[in-house]
């Protein structure tokens, strides 16, 4: 009987179907065709080794976990056909996007098994040096883009790899897996409504095995076929029998085919079932007997391999023998991953690893300056970026021929086309991962979030997948986000946040917030031209009140170096952003004398020496934010300061911020919210300490 109920691996490909027909009579047919005609033997009898191959290593796979010698494996025995005949039917040079259970994309890439194993045992000749586990891995090389465990946002990445084909003209497509329990994801219908509207190459595939890890279909949606979901989306669909190789195979070669030359998402649903458990140590036990029977007879590998046998094109000794080359095959390459080396902890090389160098360009500033405000520099800067790297997309809402709610790219969409200056649909979150995908195929992106406010819609993306696409694999995110943010002008709770303290906690993102025409340029052409992912807040009511002589042409203000923006020995000052302004108007309002201002400019990386350095020099130092005090960019410096620079303070670290209440609307409430009121006694109370 064949129902791989347990863990045990000593199943045999080679069992006949003898099995015992308990099909409930609401149980699809197992009769399968195999239109094997119109292929050469030599093709039908490679197909048999790509798909016995990934079958046979997972044999191989449960076996180590038992001894322990894989930490977790997740099962995708009775889906093999699917990964197969998709990959067999893709050109090699387009992306594949797979999850966890997709073993045979990878080996049908051909990619060297010990190679695979090293990265399953977490060794240094994986993908990941030891970083990530199993299928969390991308390849540049095997044009292959792994998942992570959040499952959605790969959806949105493989549009991303599709916009860039369609921009370079490029007659290829990219497919991406997810499973039917991602389906009820939001990056699902975020993914599916921008790759529908922008018409882009992407072949959507869902594997519908019958659970999500314990969830049934019934309880994950109530719709037929998921297949009928593309209707909402107004795009073409298909359902394929996944178990059916040579079905899988020529029916995604014709499909392919086709949005090659007519570029267009297809949703494919592939019907099929999961044999094991979500991972080994899950189990079946909520599985119907039936069930596992039922699709049993319906194995992809040995009904594909009965085909052959009936068909005179195998024979069982020559089955027999192929089965025997793979095992010495695996047992080979087992043996070459024993010996690779496990990764050995240097912290200096892990934390050095975190971004992609980055250089700062050593750039002649003009001695032309003009006189501008805040919000002509951030334009200035977008426009001198999009000139030098054509391969520069902006995207965002309203940003085209509305040039935004703030009309920061106001006449872009005439100099640069609709191509590169791109309205969104509301999407934050897929229009992240749009831009990851974009990056992963060597152009940049540069997104607008209409207000800082609303990145929470776009989270999971920023600190779970550009955060640490360098680290977990060596790719770069050569990612922007733009966040207008900031109280100060009567917006209320949910568009005056400034909410950057989120995000300088996440290893992997770089953010910056100028307080100045001039530093607002300079780091957003540095943000630009870095290949490392940056979050860049500008405070909204700086836009049209800040105004200062700016450079004209290209320069770079260095991203994780401080300014000094006034000398002193009395105390220092440390601030950003709006928050800084304010400062500067207090101390020439009341003309205090000799204190030393710091502009952060860069809060991730934070420049810490010259920190430290004026803290050593004044003995005092107050940190003024216009984020409450809680979690914040003050209360990190403030812990920085006390324990590097204790034996020189002459008073306690003093810190400044907003109340921890919700931001109001009201302009008296939202005055009384702010911090600045008190910036005068907080500074006397600091000198007289």
């Amino acid at each position: 009987m064949f129902f791989l109920k347990s863990i045990d691996a000593s199943f045999s490909i080679s069992l006949h179907l003898n099995i015992t027909r308990l099909v409930a009579m609401d149980h699809p047919s197992t009769e399968m065709f195999f239109a094997s005609e119109a292929y050469s033997q030599e093709f039908l009898i490679d197909l048999y080794k790509k798909l016995l191959k990934p079958r046979l290593v997972e044999e191989k796979m449960l076996i180590l976990l038992r001894q322990g010698k894989i930490s977790k494996w997740f099962a995708g025995i009775g889906q093999e056909a699917i990964s197969v005949g998709l990959t067999a039917a893709l050109q090699e040079d387009e992306y594949i996007l797979p999850m966890h259970r997709n073993l045979g994309v990878f080996i049908t890439r051909n990619i060297p098994l010990h190679r695979l194993f090293s990265q399953w045992q977490g060794k240094m000749n994986g993908f990941t040096k030891g970083r990530d586990r199993s299928f969390h891995f991308g390849t540049q090389e095997y044009k292959i883009i792994g998942m992570i465990s959040h499952l959605g946002p790969q959806l949105g990445v493989a549009d991303g790899i599709a916009l860039a084909h369609k921009l370079r003209n490029e007659k290829r497509l990219t497919a991406v897996f997810t499973g039917e329990g991602g389906t009820s994801e939001g990056d699902f219908h975020e993914a599916l409504n921008i790759a529908s509207v922008w018409a882009l190459p992407v072949l959507f595939c869902i594997e519908n095995n019958g659970y999500g890890l314990s969830t049934p279909t019934n309880e994950q949606y109530h719709c037929e076929h998921l297949a009928d979901r593309a209707k909402g989306y107004g795009m073409e669909s298909h359902i394929i029998d996944g178990n059916n190789l040579l079905e899988v195979y020529s029916k995604i070669s014709d499909i392919a085919s086709d949005i090659r030359e007519n570029p267009r998402p297809v949703l494919i649903e592939f019907k099929t079932f999961r044999m094991r458990g979500h991972e080994e140590a899950s189990g079946t036990a909520y599985v119907p007997d039936s069930l596992l029977a039922h699709w049993g007879e319906k194995d992809p590998v040995l009904r594909y391999e009965q085909h052959l046998l009936e068909r005179g094109i195998l024979n069982n000794e020559w089955a027999a023998h192929i089965k025997w080359e793979i095992k010495q095959e695996i047992e080979e390459h087992l043996s070459i991953a024993a010996n690779d080396n496990p990764p050995v902890f240097t912290e200096s090389t892990e934390l050095n690893e975190v971004f992609q160098k980055s250089h700062n360009q050593t750039l002649e500033i003009s001695s032309e300056k003009q006189e501008i405000r805040f919000i002509d520099a951030v334009s200035n800067a977008l426009k001198i970026g999009m000139r030098q790297h054509p391969n520069l997309v902006l995207m965002g809402q309203d940003i085209a021929g509305y040039g935004g709610v703030f009309k920061i790219t106001s006449g872009f969409l005439e100099e640069f086309g609709k191509h590169r200056v791109r309205n969104t649909p509301i999407c934050e979150s897929g229009i992240i991962e749009v831009a990851a995908g974009l990056s992963i195929v060597g152009m940049k992106a540069v997104v607008e979030m209409q207000f800082a406010d609303f990145v929470s819609s776009g989270f999971n993306p920023i600190v779970n997948y550009i955060a640490k696409q360098y680290y977990r694999w060596g790719q770069n995110a050569d990612v922007v986000i733009r966040m207008p943010c900031g109280a100060g002008v009567g917006a209320g709770p949910f568009h005056s946040q400034s909410n950057e303290a989120w995000f300088t906690k996440v290893p992997g993102l770089k953010v910056v917030y100028p307080s100045n025409a001039s530093d607002a340029k300079g780091l957003l052409l540095a943000a630009i031209n870095d290949p490392n992912p940056v979050l860049y807040f500008e405070h909204k009511a700086l836009y049209r009140t800040q105004k200062e002589p700016v450079a004209m042409g290209e320069y770079e203000v260095e991203i994780g170096k401080a300014a000094i923006v006034r000398p002193g020995t009395r105390l220092t000052i440390i601030s950003y952003g709006a928050a800084l302004q304010e400062v500067l108007k207090i101390i020439e309002k009341e003309n205090i004398e000799d204190l030393e201002v710091i502009d952060l400019r860069s809060l991730q990386p934070l420049d810490k020496e010259t920190i430290f350095t004026s803290v050593k020099k004044t003995g005092r130092v107050i940190i003024v934010t216009e984020d409450s005090l809680f979690g914040s960019m003050a209360s990190e410096i403030a812990a920085q300061i006390s324990e590097n620079c204790f034996e020189f303070l002459d008073a306690p670290v003093m810190r400044l911020g907003s109340l921890e209440t919700p931001i109001p609307f009201s302009p008296a409430l939202e005055s009384g919210y702010l911090p600045y009121q008190k910036i005068q006694q907080k500074l006397k109370e600091l000198i007289e300490y």
